[in-house]
């Protein structure tokens, strides 16, 4: 992988893997858990995208006027193996992003409208949390510390 050129995107949007998705299997050395070629594939894509933004870096700008901003979304019945969503949240202190996160929801629900409902309320309980911890922050020369 040393040796392999950079990618500007860590997979592609219509990237959908399954436990056991059919193809050929790949060493297990390569790459654990069941592995088949189109697993090892999007590996070695993200692998790909990390090389080439080793150098990036999250800045933040000292200052005292952010407001706290978030969003969510959900994938209906975005995890194929056992049918459970996926919620997506993202908060931001003015313009920078503080906190992301997705991860498979814990239940499987029966529309688009309840996965959406769940992932609502894991938002607003992230958020009262991110905004609890920024109250609980003291300040010195108006730059949090």
């Amino acid at each position: 992988m040393e040796e392999s050129n950079e990618i500007d995107t860590s997979i592609a949007t219509t990237t959908k893997l399954d436990i056991d998705e059919p193809g050929s299997s790949v060493d297990q050395k390569l790459y654990r858990a069941n592995p088949n070629k189109s697993h090892l594939t999007v590996v070695k894509r993200i692998l790909r995208y990390l090389k080439g933004i080793v150098d990036h870096c999250l800045w933040y700008p000292k200052g005292s006027n952010f407001n706290l901003v978030g969003f969510a979304d959900a994938d209906y019945v975005g995890f194929l193996v056992d049918r459970k969503s996926t919620s997506s949240m993202a908060y931001f202190l003015g313009s920078c992003l503080v906190s992301w996160t997705t991860k498979k929801q814990k239940s499987v629900v029966l529309s688009t409208a309840e996965a959406e409902y769940v992932v609502a309320a894991s938002y607003c309980a992230q958020l009262l949390w991110i905004k609890q911890q920024l109250m609980d922050q003291t300040t010195v020369d108006g730059f949090w510390y």
